[in-house]
């Protein structure tokens, strides 16, 4: 097995500082989360709104500093880089925004936006930068005419290519993808997807792609890591973890996804409650005050992420209760 392109060891995200005068906690966005990403993999990060997805994304990119733990790419700390060691890493390493209108620049050409990458980084003679954009512009499903307009003359799934062109620009090996497709169709989710498999397939690209729709991610990722309240409480390989979720969370997310099947439907595994403050989490399994089978041992101890398969890993203290089956139709 290759060794990772990326790891992230320990990572720890507070924001606000804590104060005796007001009693006020640091809110902890993520809390010990270890990731891996492998050349050419592409992994889902998964979980509900608030559970630190994106927080994770940026640590990842070196925008924003851990506040513990490292992260490594391609050997080099992204965190305490500088200089050239940086200017190379944000080469290599490209964001896709969930809104991509808000993202372009208004009042420029796409053109000129793609191009921008190439200029600053060198990575294409300025000669040859139009041929460059043009390409760009065909390798995602648009034309070269593109490259003369505005993007408020594009729709949203558009806009969506046009963004995935200028993170190509740079030729990077890692692309973190935030809820890419959230805001858009579902006919148009689907061809962004098919082009964002496709493209990690051709270029050996590795893939972070951060979304809430499980049925997205279970179509386009090779692994999945799902977070509850800045914690992992599930890994491993997709169909594995689809057709055998090991976490009682996992199994509601899974079981609650839309669907026409009105069997499906009755059968869901619905939460109670909505998820607790990351200001005041509860003591030990974080997902206990949601959880249906909680018991008093699952206050003491935060449980670790352990073995359940084929590097398939889960935090429960109950796996007996995880043996009972899993209706097959939700993994489809």
């Amino acid at each position: 097995m290759t060794a990772p392109l990326l790891t992230a060891n320990g990572l720890v995200k507070e924001f606000g500082k804590a104060s005796r005068l007001t009693g006020r906690r640091p809110v902890r966005a993520v809390a010990g989360v270890d990731l891996e990403i492998r050349r050419g993999e592409a992994v889902g990060l998964v979980g509900e709104s608030g559970s630190g997805k994106s927080t994770i994304g940026r640590m990842l990119l070196g925008l924003i500093p851990p506040t513990r733990g490292e992260v490594k790419f391609d050997g080099a700390f992204v965190a305490q880089s500088k200089g050239a060691v940086q200017k190379d890493l944000r080469r290599r390493m490209q964001l896709i925004f969930q809104d991509p209108y808000s993202s372009l620049d208004p009042r420029r050409r796409i053109g000129a936006q793609i191009a921008d990458g190439m200029k600053v980084h060198g990575t294409v003679a300025a000669s040859e930068i139009p041929a460059r954009v043009d390409a760009l512009l065909e390798q995602v499903g648009l034309g070269p005419e593109a490259a003369g307009r505005y993007p408020h003359e594009f729709s949203g799934g558009q806009r969506q290519r046009l963004s995935i062109a200028r993170a190509l620009s740079t030729g990077p090996e890692f692309i973190v993808a935030d809820e890419p497709v959230s805001a858009l169709d579902v006919s148009i989710q689907a061809q962004i997807v098919r082009l964002l498999h496709d493209l990690g397939r051709d270029l050996d690209l590795s893939l972070l792609f951060i979304s809430h729709d499980l049925a997205v991610v279970h179509s386009l990722c090779d692994r999945v890591v799902v977070l509850y309240l800045g914690r992992v409480m599930e890994e491993g390989p997709a169909a594995e973890v689809f057709a055998r979720p090991q976490h009682p969370y996992t199994r509601a997310l899974i079981s609650c996804a839309p669907s026409f099947d009105p069997e499906r439907r009755k059968a869901r595994m619905l939460l109670k409650g909505d998820p607790p403050s990351p200001a005041n989490p509860p003591s030990g399994c974080v997902f206990r005050t949601r959880c249906p089978h909680a018991i008093e041992a699952c206050a003491k101890v935060p449980p670790p992420l352990a073995q359940r398969g084929n590097a398939h890993r889960a935090a429960c203290i109950r796996p007996e209760v995880m043996d009972t089956p899993f209706p097959a139709a939700f993994a489809e």
